[in-house]
């Protein structure tokens, strides 16, 4: 389930070159709060999936509900 829906939200990543010093910047635009930067697109990428996984993790702690992307979504209620 968490994998899924990782790869699902990734798969919607915009990234955007900013310039010289600052390197890529990328977001997810279905999950507020999720963005990276990063020296190169690869680099940002990297980036913003950790900080998915860890928005994910705390969301989870706080038993928030998860927006579907895709068809698919994170259900807490089933995993209980």
């Amino acid at each position: 389930m968490l994998t899924r829906y990782i790869e699902t939200a990734m798969k919607h990543a915009n990234y955007e070159w900013l310039n010289e010093d600052d390197g890529y910047y990328g977001h997810i635009p279905e999950l507020r709060g999720v963005w990276a930067t990063g020296s190169t697109v690869n680099a940002c990428a990297e980036e913003l999936q950790e900080v998915l996984e860890d928005w994910i993790s705390l969301g989870l702690a706080m038993h928030h509900e998860f927006p579907t992307i895709d068809g698919v979504t994170i259900d807490i209620h089933a995993a209980a």
